[in-house]
């Protein structure tokens, strides 16, 4: 009887998570959408608390008991890393979060061949449960470090490393026959070590301006290793979780490769943005022209004099937390009747969404914040362009230098404005390192200093 109401709440569950996602859709009903995949995650951890003092070998309160401990020390680092996380930070949370579900995966796979039957069948989800799981680990903590600049961001390019790839993958494929035929430890010890060494490569070939997309394809793998996970333990729903996960996951690299002009297939393979090519004259840290500055006065004297302006945000007004004097900014403008609006290209940030939120977070109106596909076309009959801690997305080395490691990538053309306002702390290149003309084109200005302190000395010049 147990049993038959834990599955019914597991199909609720797996509804609600579904309803989730749709809600996560759109800005207007993100909320709604967390409400819904919250109380789905309450119900289905409490079907499996009552699964598990049902079926328990141990004594009901023992079983209660250690579940009880674990929920205390999850729930109090979760707690606490969820309030002092800064919105910065999110990427690289996010990415080691991603690594728990993949350890998650191969210690359950390594429990289950310990302790069940060693079917065929069995034997083959063990396998892929514990390569997905030990890949997505190690690739997701080399991720981590990347963004939280740990390690260096650069490529790791190393002669033959397709191949090396491949070789690896094949060794797995011969210890999975090997395995499945034996059924000894050994060739599912062997390909851990594999597995884990391959995500650590994977992830370090690909270079940190890429960051936005790895998170997202590591989300994708943290899902199929739920997946995996969902089979070895017989439990539908985290079957049906891993799915939408990792779906979902793919789904969302796949939109990101596109605007990135990138290969899905290369993301899934770990060749992205990193075939070894020198980059071009223009793409390192030597300057390709003269620079004018500006002030926040004279900004604030054309944003007066402007009747349309467009903000491009990037991952530097994260860091200053600039989001809320540009709320205030654009509140003022407004009520003088400039038309505002927002510029966001789709891997604007370290995450994707990443500006989406920010913005969401100062109360920016939803209506007025726009994606590229939906801006670019206005942007010529734009007055005043304000590019606030961006770089790589407003590059037009994408579109005029093949040479360019972004070569082909779309980007949000604001040279075809009026005029472009560059909010900098120095000439220095971006996190990406590659170097942007617009710099030095003849309607830029650079407003070099704290992007928040600059738009405070705006507001107040206004």
């Amino acid at each position: 009887m147990l049993t038959s109401v834990a599955q019914a709440v597991y199909v609720v569950a797996a509804v609600l998570f579904i309803l989730s996602l749709a809600g996560l859709a759109k800005q207007e009903t993100a909320k709604r959408g967390n409400v819904l995949g919250m109380v789905g995650m309450v119900l289905a951890l409490g079907a499996t608390v009552a699964l598990a003092a049902d079926h328990g070998e141990r004594p009901v309160w023992v079983t209660l008991s250690l579940i009880l401990a674990v929920f205390l020390i999850g729930a109090t680092v979760g707690l606490w890393r969820a309030r002092s996380v800064e919105m910065t930070q999110m990427p690289e949370l996010i990415a080691i979060l991603h690594s728990f579900v993949g350890l998650a995966a191969v210690l359950v796979g390594f429990n289950s061949y310990l302790t069940e039957g060693h079917d065929a069948v069995h034997l083959v989800e063990v396998f892929l449960g514990v390569f997905i799981g030990a890949l997505t680990f190690t690739g997701s903590v080399v991720a981590y470090l990347k963004l939280s600049a740990k390690i260096k961001s650069a490529p790791l390019t190393i002669p033959g490393r397709n191949l090396v790839n491949l070789g690896i993958v094949v060794a797995s494929g011969a210890c999975m026959a090997w395995f499945v035929q034996s059924a000894s430890v050994w060739p599912l010890l062997i390909m851990t070590v594999l597995s884990l060494a391959l995500g650590w490569h994977l992830v370090a070939a690909i270079g940190g301006g890429d960051m936005p997309v790895v998170v997202s394809m590591l989300n994708s793998y943290s899902g199929w290793a739920a997946a995996a996970a969902g089979f070895m333990l017989s439990n539908d729903l985290l079957i049906v979780t891993g799915a939408l996960v990792g779906s979902s996951g793919a789904i969302l690299s796949y939109i990101m490769c596109k605007a990135m002009n990138r290969s899905f297939v290369s993301v899934i393979l770990g060749g992205f943005g990193s075939d070894g090519g020198a980059p071009s004259a223009g793409a390192g840290d030597g300057v390709v022209g003269d620079h004018h500055e500006t002030n926040a006065a004279d900004v604030a004297d054309m944003l007066k004099d402007a009747k349309t302006v467009v903000i491009t945000p990037g991952y530097g007004m994260a860091v200053a937390k600039a989001q809320y004097p540009v709320a205030d900014l654009v509140e003022k403008l407004r009520a003088q009747g400039v038309d505002v609006r927002f510029g966001v290209h789709p891997v604007a940030g370290r995450l994707p969404g990443h500006m989406n939120v920010l913005l969401a977070e100062a109360k920016v109106p939803y209506d007025i914040v726009l994606e590229m596909d939906e801006i670019n076309d206005d942007l010529g009959a734009t007055d005043v362009v304000l590019v606030i801690g961006a770089n790589d997305t407003v590059n037009p080395a994408a579109l005029d230098d093949p040479g360019s490691p972004i070569a082909g990538m779309p980007v949000l053309e604001v040279w075809n404005s009026g005029r472009v306002i560059v909010f900098k702390r120095s000439m220095a290149t971006g996190y990406a390192g590659v170097q942007n003309p617009l710099f030095f084109k003849d309607n830029t200005s650079m407003l070099f200093g704290d992007a928040k302190d600059q738009v405070e000395h705006i507001i107040h010049a206004l």
